[in-house]
């Protein structure tokens, strides 16, 4: 009798191990360096990552990182495609009617480039009769139409931050505006050392960029919340967010 209870609990943990689920994450299918692209054989790499690796091993979490076009990545998890979004999304106001979010995982300011030698400053003065280019369903977007629509020449919206990068580079557009972090990637490229510099950080407003880059994740999945908040604050604590970013940022990004 024993030897039969043992051999049914032990099976019944193998059961319950073959049921745990894996949790789909999903990230931007369109790179994003120096966050996330795929390699010359189709691999993503990059800090977030690395990141999500590091969190989910934290959180004692089996994940699955999942591509979905960026425009489609809040649709995709609500109707349960992915079970979370670890995408360099801000945590706003706007996007919290629909979704909830951890803790903030990074925190760093916007930023506009432009071409070298042209005088610009990165507020409605500055910008004034300029054709800026940004990446549709961002912060930027947002930002751009609320502060600038009224004195920019246009607006242009770009599938990728990589595609309005490439015009800039053309010439097509006189400023983009992104994350510092994905500006600075694209300032010290080739292509993007040779034509542009940054004009500095947009002035701040919160409500439209975020208190910084959270785990999105569907409403009322508060255990799994809980579990990414811990995996967060774990890798915080011990020392390897610090030693993942350190390759590849010169200083912290997770922000006040």
């Amino acid at each position: 009798m024993k030897k039969f209870a043992l051999t049914l609990t032990a099976a019944l943990l193998l059961s319950g191990a073959a049921m745990a689920e894996t949790v789909k994450v999903g990230i931007a299918s369109e790179p994003y360096p120096p966050f996330a692209s795929p390699d010359a054989s189709g691999k993503w790499t990059g800090w977030e990552i690395e990141m999500i690796g590091a969190v989910c091993k934290a959180a004692e979490m089996e994940c699955e990182i999942v591509p979905v076009a960026w425009d489609g990545i809040i649709p995709a998890l609500t109707a349960g495609q992915i079970d979370a979004i670890m995408a360099s999304m801000s945590i706003t106001e706007e996007r919290m009617q629909t979704i909830d979010f951890s803790d903030k995982y990074y925190n760093t300011p916007a930023m506009i480039a432009g071409a070298k030698g042209v005088e610009m400053t990165p507020d409605a003065a500055g910008l004034t009769g300029k054709i800026i280019g940004v990446q549709v369903s961002t912060i930027h977007e947002t930002y751009v139409q609320k502060h600038f629509k009224d004195v920019a020449a246009e607006i242009k919206i770009y599938t990728t931050q990589d595609e309005a990068n490439q015009d800039l580079v053309a010439g097509r557009i006189d400023a983009t505006q992104a994350d510092s972090i994905a500006l600075d990637a694209f300032l010290t490229s080739e292509a993007g050392a040779a034509c542009c510099e940054s004009k500095g950080a947009v002035a701040s407003d919160p409500e439209v960029l975020g208190l910084g880059a959270g785990v999105g994740l569907r409403k009322g999945e508060d255990a799994l919340k809980a579990k990414f908040n811990a995996g967060i604050a774990k890798v915080l604590e011990d020392g390897t967010y610090e030693a993942i970013s350190k390759p590849y940022f010169a200083s912290s990004i997770y922000g006040g």
